[in-house]
């Protein structure tokens, strides 16, 4: 339900949040990123997803990660922003990455597939045998990550869906039973990171966005076991894809209006999640999608057009934080990113970032 005649109360309320010392102002609309941040030309190929490590030697190319988390961090405090991530510097590949440890994967025999229903073809891994984690998989980057600030942490996984639909299967030949499998695994590792220190931890589902039907069915049932007794915040991202050719085509032909988070919603209103990551900068989803959600969850709204060179501007921001303001208590909005912002310049990054936080500013002035 549209709660536009409530914003002007609650422009008027300050809320308090207890602690063991006292009582301490709430900061609202925090702002945060959804994953993803350019990589220095020293790591990998600038501008390119997924692109290739620029060093090959073992020891020299985990020292490289650590220094650009480092970068990652210091350009997410210097620009104001509330909970960083390490912005994703040490994966090349936002669902390869976690599968390179798990057991059951052969990577040396790839299969070209269609994903996303077949929205394009990619170069996949195949499940041979039982899927299984034999141990630590992030540990080791959270906790260098944990130690670099004393802001609020995100990290980001994928979500079982997206797993699922970004492998070849040779084994298991059910896509649900494959992602229940998934998600016991990412349980079991978001329980450990929860325990190192990890404040958010997010679940993308690009898939959330393509299979609708199964949304409803065993997409959120196998989110809910991933976030069964995690000790943190827990969020799911659903975008609409980085800013490739890919994507661009297949946004150009949804039509004027972009339905496909009124048929997801619903469900995700229902599911243990926290938060829900969407997209609304540069995108046509109309803003009252959020009152689906019946304000049951926290909302990652996205003020940032990940698919454009030029930053936005502080107003910008601000106008598509006020507009979601029209759906949701503004205690419950975080202004968030679309999607991650590795294929953009550094430069056009950290701009996007500071106008991010401006814009965020400007509205909670205001409150």
């Amino acid at each position: 339900m549209k709660l536009s005649h409530y914003v002007n109360l609650l422009m008027k309320i300050t809320f308090k949040a207890t602690n063991d010392i006292g009582q301490e102002e709430k900061i609202m609309l925090k702002t945060t990123i959804s994953g993803s941040l350019p990589k220095p030309f020293w790591l990998a190929e600038p501008e390119v997803l997924w692109a290739k490590w620029s060093i090959e030697e073992v020891t020299r190319l985990e020292e490289a990660k650590r220094d650009a988390v480092r970068l990652a961090i210091s350009d997410q405090e210097q620009a104001g922003i509330d909970i960083v991530s390490d912005g994703e510097q040490s994966r090349q590949h936002f669902v390869h990455g976690i599968l390179e440890k798990i057991e059951g994967i052969d990577f040396l025999n790839k299969q070209r597939i269609g994903i996303r229903n077949d929205r394009y073809k990619a170069d996949c891994p195949t499940v041979i045998s039982k899927v299984q984690r034999s141990g630590p998989i992030h540990l080791s980057e959270v906790n260098f990550a944990r130690r670099q600030t004393k802001r609020d942490l995100k990290f980001t996984m994928p979500g079982p869906m997206t797993i699922v639909d970004t492998l070849a299967d040779n084994h298991y030949g059910d896509r649900a039973e494959l992602a229940m499998a998934f998600a016991s695994i990412l349980n079991l590792e978001a329980k450990e990171l929860a325990e190192a220190g990890v404040n958010v931890i997010q679940f993308d589902e690009p898939a959330f966005n393509v299979y609708l039907d199964e949304v409803s069915t065993w997409g959120v049932e196998a989110l809910n076991l991933a976030v069964e007794g995690v000790s943190c915040k827990t969020a799911v991202h659903v975008c609409y894809g980085y800013g490739i050719k890919a994507n661009l085509d297949w946004k150009a032909g949804l039509g004027e209006i972009w339905d496909q988070y009124n048929k997801i919603l619903p469900a995700l209103a229902s599911s243990n999640i926290d938060q829900v990551s969407l997209e609304f900068a540069g995108s046509r989803v109309p803003f009252e999608v959020i009152g689906l959600l019946e304000g049951k969850k926290d909302v990652l709204v996205g003020a940032i057009d990940v698919t454009t060179l030029e930053a936005e501007t502080p107003d910008q921001v601000a106008d598509v934080i006020r507009k979601s303001m029209e759906y949701v208590s503004p205690d419950k909005i975080y202004p968030c990113t679309n999607c991650g912002m590795v294929p953009l310049p550094r430069e056009v990054s950290r701009d996007k970032l500071i106008s991010l936080v401006k814009g965020a500013m400007i509205v909670r002035k205001e409150l």
